[in-house]
């Protein structure tokens, strides 16, 4: 019996990271959700056409929406659907987490961002962050460090190899 090729390998599951969102954000938190999603959006995941890099979380009427995500509509689609690439699509989080999250932006001045979308089984999946903003100053500092530890590594290793 031969074995079978995984189409999934590790690391396959990620649709789309939000890389700005880890530059311009702290991040204290973070949260997973699912989506309500039509059938030519999941079409389209599949295929990796989404972009979530200006997209954030809205709250309306006590539900969390993901608005500004662009999920490119296939060529292939049916012609009887209309697809709305950048439509505000629902997300599926529950009610006393949702509850928290609307507290924290209220009282504290949180923003929520969507960090990753991937999948879980057959389910999309987004991982959406409670974040503060950087500032400038801040945005150095971590650039600093990040240069540092590259040229610690080099250094190290350098050591090790002369």
């Amino acid at each position: 019996m031969t074995k079978k090729n995984s189409k999934n390998k590790a690391g396959s599951n990620t649709i789309a990271l939000n890389r700005t969102a880890r530059h311009e954000y702290f991040i204290e938190e973070k949260v997973e959700a699912g989506m309500a999603l039509q059938g030519w959006e999941v079409k389209s995941l599949r295929a990796g056409k989404a972009n979530i890099g200006e997209a954030y979380v809205t709250f309306i009427r006590g539900e969390a929406f993901l608005f500004g995500s662009t999920f490119l509509p296939l060529q292939a689609a049916s012609s009887h659907v209309v697809c709305d690439p950048t439509r505000m699509r629902k997300l599926l989080i529950g009610r006393r987490e949702l509850d928290r999250l609307i507290g924290l932006i209220e009282r504290q001045g949180y923003t929520v961002v969507p960090l990753a979308l991937y999948w879980k089984g057959p389910w999309v999946k987004v991982e959406i962050g409670l974040v503060k903003g950087k500032k400038d100053h801040d945005k150095r500092e971590a650039t600093k460090a990040r240069e540092w530890d590259r040229e610690k590594s080099r250094i190290m290793k350098n050591k090790r190899l002369g």
